[in-house]
């Protein structure tokens, strides 16, 4: 499952009920966003106390393939979300498109449900910095990518789901 929106639209929050849904108590979360100042600190901290106690979390570096083998087999895999890895990427100066077949390859072997949240970025104003274009233009290749392979793909608005592909 592939969930996107913009920032604040509900997207996570849709993720972890599906999660809920799918894996019950046997689910992973691989949590991509670094604390790095007080307002993405209380995101952080929101997201946690959403978060069931039985769930394992895993704080994700760059290498998003090496930490989706390290989740058990059997559970259910949430990746949030695939915009901060990619920011990380490019502020580590490197390119999402280097690291994505790893991780797909990793992901395709799972055998359980995994969903995957990104935000929307093709639908706002041109970013005016030539390294907000950059992150535009490569989240917005992955997210196309991500959705070609995804078995149901929602987009989030104002805290309601729009099924853009649903489950067969």
């Amino acid at each position: 499952m592939f969930v996107l929106g913009g920032t604040r639209s509900g997207k996570s929050r849709y993720a972890e009920d599906a999660a809920r849904r799918l894996g019950g108590e046997r689910v992973a979360y691989l949590a991509t966003a670094r604390p790095g100042d007080p307002e993405m600190e209380v995101r952080i901290a929101a997201h946690r106390r959403r978060r069931p106690v039985a769930w394992t979390t895993l704080e994700v570096g760059l290498d998003l393939a090496a930490a989706v083998e390290a989740v058990p087999a059997g559970h259910a895999l949430l990746v949030d979300s695939l915009a901060l890895w990619v920011a990380a990427l490019i502020e580590a100066g490197e390119a999402a498109a280097d690291h994505w077949t790893a991780v797909a390859t990793a992901m395709g072997e799972r055998d359980a449900p995994v969903i995957l949240v990104s935000d929307e970025v093709g639908l706002g104003l041109v970013p005016a910095s030539a390294l907000g274009r950059r992150f535009r233009d490569e989240l917005g290749t992955l997210n196309q990518e991500v959705a070609t392979f995804a078995d149901e793909v929602v987009l989030v608005v104002a805290g309601l789901p729009l099924s853009l592909r649903a489950r067969p």
